[in-house]
């Protein structure tokens, strides 16, 4: 093709603009520069109108802003609620935001160690009916359940799995304050009754990670934003657990069992604290965003 006048050709080999884009540009476009014309002298008559418009118009501007402000009309680069923003961001994060490929747990591990989780499996957004104990479902049935997200991450010595996630609900903050209040008075994140489910991924080592492999569990209602975090955490060997333990039991320094020894507890709990932290990041974000 003989390139337009003015145009410089790439080198061969150089880089092209894919058309896929459909940008519709060429690489470097004809120069359209004129020749420019001279100016005429201002005359006085026109200099004194041209400072009348722009008195006038500044009139306008101050008094149309003067007007916004007076009648609470923001609209213009207007932050986005927290709320609002937190309840889409099931669909509008990122999976490896939402649930990154590592978590690192700096300080997570009994007696201050540090921690390193791996992703084995994100499961599909779902409804909680379909992703959490019809207890636990009844339970937060106050807030409403507008998305659950999960995935399963494994430490680094592949001998933990934990599946943590997110329940995005449709409630305002007094709602979201009240559950919170109730799960504090009630001491119900450390009901046996009110455990999350695993999401036992076939083909990963959480593979036979199911309800009887549960060995310690959080579940903490937010009020900044509507989301309840939950996680629960089990050995990945498959065997059976027969008195599990809250998270905020088997991290304390004088618990003696063994799914606190194993640190099975802080496993729970630093998973989902890391979780947490990066969906107040991206929902904090994108509320920064105008609308």
């Amino acid at each position: 093709m003989t390139p337009a006048p003015g145009t410089v050709p790439p080198p061969p080999g150089g880089y092209r603009v894919p058309a896929r884009y459909g940008y519709g540009y060429p690489e470097t476009p004809a120069e359209t520069t004129t020749r420019l014309r001279p100016v005429r002298p201002r005359q006085r008559w026109r200099t004194t109108a041209a400072a009348a418009c722009a008195v006038l118009g500044l009139g306008l501007i101050g008094g149309a802003a003067t007007g916004a402000w007076l009648t609470g009309d923001s609209s213009a680069g207007a932050a986005r609620s927290p709320y609002s923003t937190a309840r889409g961001a099931w669909h509008s994060v990122p999976v490896d935001t939402l649930f990154p490929r590592t978590l690192q747990g700096r300080g997570a591990g009994p007696g201050g160690t540090d921690r390193t989780w791996t992703r084995l499996a994100v499961a599909a957004d779902s409804a909680c009916a379909d992703g959490l104990d019809p207890l636990l479902g009844t339970t937060l049935r106050s807030v409403g359940c507008e998305r659950l997200v999960r995935a399963t991450y494994t430490d680094a010595t592949r001998s933990a799995v934990t599946t943590v996630g997110l329940v995005f609900a449709e409630a305002d903050a007094p709602g979201m304050q009240a559950l919170r209040t109730r799960f504090t008075e009630q001491r119900l994140g450390a009901r046996k009754d009110l455990m999350p489910r695993t999401y036992a991924a076939e083909g990963t080592l959480a593979a036979s990670f199911g309800d009887e492999q549960r060995a310690s569990w959080t579940v903490s209602p937010l009020t900044e934003i509507p989301v309840v975090v939950l996680a629960v955490s089990g050995f990945a060997d498959g065997r059976p657990v027969t008195d599990p333990q809250p998270a905020s039991d088997a991290v304390a320094p004088d618990a003696t069992t063994d799914i606190a020894q194993a640190g099975l507890g802080h496993e729970a709990k630093g998973i989902a604290d890391r979780v947490e932290r990066g969906l107040r990041r991206a929902v904090a974000d994108l509320t920064e965003q105008p609308e």
